[in-house]
């Protein structure tokens, strides 16, 4: 009996598709800043610059995406903010929303880990900090410091 062969389809509509020192890219598109995104939104720009921009503003501004889980991607280095950052989102919101679910991660990781629950249909939210450091650039061309998440 023949079987019909048809290729998996990612459950979301944007995927990380690789990533460097300064930049990421979502659906083959290269942002060069911090951003937010998640698999049926276009990824929009988030204001924080680096990890000590990392506030309760921040993060409370991402509420209300309906989602369960949030990947913290905290740069280059893994880092965990203060509990008092993070309980803007961990605790009831203002309109009484469910708590969400952070989980701190490098920037890369959060990339690798967000395709990974987007696929299987989950709830996620990336908000992915993306370090600018000019003296990378000059260092070596960006096309030999990207890693393509499908290697």
């Amino acid at each position: 009996m023949p079987s019909k062969l048809q290729p998996d389809l990612p459950a979301s509509q944007f995927t990380i598709t690789a990533h460097g020192p300064g930049f990421v890219e979502i659906n083959g598109s290269r942002i060069l800043g911090s951003t937010v995104v998640s698999p049926f939104k276009a990824p929009a720009e988030w204001p924080v610059r680096s990890f000590e921009d990392l506030d309760n503003g921040a993060l409370s501004a991402l509420r209300g995406q309906d989602v369960e889980l949030l990947l913290l991607g905290t740069g280059q280095k893994q880092r965990f903010p203060p509990p008092k950052v993070l309980s803007c989102l961990m605790s009831r919101g203002p309109a009484g929303e469910a708590p969400i679910g952070v989980e701190c991660m490098d920037t890369p990781a959060a990339c690798r880990t967000f395709n990974l629950l987007a696929a299987e249909g989950r709830r996620v939210l990336a908000a992915l900090i993306i370090e600018s450091n000019p003296s990378d650039s000059q260092r070596s061309p960006p096309q030999l410091a990207e890693r393509s998440l499908s290697e």
